[in-house]
């Protein structure tokens, strides 16, 4: 006999708690029933049914393989489902929260060749760069850059991403080139409002969070471009990811500093809520980005 067969039919007699209910959720015969039990009870060689004239009882054997066979069932279906979906094209609205520099200089290419590959999904991108409630505000994903707290959403890298200390060659011509994060003068940082100190214990983080509270930073701004585009005029340093920063210390306009200094890379995640199966938009959309962007983002090669 079938034994996904046998595991069903023992589940629904546990919950039902009878032969005869279970035999007309099942639109079958009560006999047909009990001889499903009889067999799976005969190949466990395990009793698993107390009866009596009026109610069954799960034995502590039937409990325990009531648990198993709930589990196995449900990892059955969820094959099933997941296989399905490979065949099933990816359609819909795609709710999608992103960070705003790295979507205006990188993400907005990457939408663009997902779309074409997959014109039967919609995208609603909403750009922020606070930390926004995926389950509360309604996001299918969001695409976050940094270490992530525990929490109860998956995670799913996408891509690395390096960080660099930079300033413009006049500044570092006025005013010199630091060897010590020790060496950078407070009123001259070029702070992102939404820098953790608290992420990181290296001695450069430590400078520049001990430089914020010392003395108020020379700008504050919460978007990186603008950041990057003020240390690029020579009017101080900033610490910025290379997806920002790196045309500029490419072409010259900025140069970095302290590299020995400089935290580790962080990575750029997709994040979205924790469920069993995800969507087969979702899927592809996730999958997409991580082919498109690569281990070793192109703007670091």
């Amino acid at each position: 006999m079938d034994k996904l067969s046998l595991l069903k039919t023992f589940c629904v007699v546990a919950n039902e708690g009878s032969f005869t209910k279970a035999a007309e959720k099942l639109d079958t015969s009560n006999q047909l029933v009990s001889k499903y039990v009889a067999e799976l009870e005969k190949q466990l060689d395990t009793r698993l049914f107390n009866r009596t004239t009026r109610k069954i009882h799960l034995t502590e054997a039937g409990q325990q393989c009531l648990q198993h066979a709930i589990h196995i069932l449900e990892s059955v279906t969820d094959m099933e489902s997941q296989l399905g979906l490979l065949n099933t094209q990816a359609k819909g609205v795609l709710h999608v929260s992103a960070p705003v520099s790295f979507s205006t200089l990188h993400l907005a290419s990457a939408l663009s060749a997902f779309q074409q590959a997959h014109p039967h999904v919609s995208i609603n991108l909403q750009l922020n760069d606070r930390k926004i409630d995926v389950i509360d505000e309604g996001f299918d994903v969001a695409i976050r850059a940094g270490h992530l707290a525990n929490s109860s959403l998956v995670a799913k890298k996408i891509t690395t991403i390096k960080l660099a200390l930079c300033a413009s060659p006049a500044y570092l011509e006025k005013y010199g080139t630091p060897q010590h994060p020790a060496e950078l003068k407070p009123e001259h940082y070029l702070e992102y409002s939404y820098v953790n100190y608290d992420n990181d214990k290296s001695a450069l983080i430590a400078a520049l969070k001990a430089n914020a509270q010392t003395l108020t930073p020379k700008l504050t701004a919460n978007n990186g471009e603008v950041l990057t585009n003020v240390a690029k005029q020579g009017e101080g340093y900033v610490l910025q990811p290379t997806f920002i920063a790196g045309e500029a210390l490419k072409n010259g306009e900025l140069v970095s500093i302290l590299d020995d200094f400089v935290p580790q890379a962080i990575s750029l995640y997709a994040v979205y809520p924790h469920r069993k199966l995800i969507s087969n938009k979702l899927r592809v959309f996730i999958d997409f980005l991580s082919s498109y962007f690569e281990s070793t983002p192109y703007w670091d090669k």
